[in-house]
């Protein structure tokens, strides 16, 4: 049995679907973060999905934007973590806005011209899950 200790202060992100935590690392960015320590787990059992990524991130939490996990997957559990106890679970919902999760496929967007352009994108419909990018209104849906 894998054991990967408790946090003192941190955050867990659970109930990540099997896979996807690489994903979820880079989108979060955690590589950049120096004196934080991040556990990934994969394929973890779970009686409630089958199997289960878990994403465990020791020290200060204050720069990271868990804001995108919602539109990387709504189900994920976020438990901070404060003097080894769980003292908030957020909710996950759709953001408003996203930037640089997804890019604009029209090749006639500023985006394609200008390379150094953020490739933002708000939320057009909840219903559907669809954005639209703020430069030409170009769709993605998931």
């Amino acid at each position: 049995m894998l054991n990967i200790s408790g946090l003192q202060e941190g955050v867990v992100l659970d109930h990540i679907q099997a896979g996807k935590s690489l994903d979820i690392y880079y989108h979060l960015e955690l590589e950049k973060l120096q004196d934080c320590q991040v556990a990934i787990i994969r394929n973890a059992r779970s009686n409630k999905m089958g199997r289960k990524d878990i994403i465990k991130v020791e020290g200060p939490i204050n720069n990271l934007d868990l804001n995108i996990l919602g539109y990387i997957d709504h189900n994920i559990t976020v438990n901070i973590i404060r003097d080894n106890k769980i003292v908030e679970k957020r909710a996950l919902s759709l953001p408003k806005k996203i930037t640089n999760v997804i890019q604009c496929k029209n090749p006639r967007c500023i985006t394609s011209i200008e390379q150094e352009l953020p490739h933002i994108f708000y939320l057009a419909d909840e219903n559907t899950e669809t954005y639209r990018c703020m430069y030409c209104e170009e769709k993605y849906g998931k």
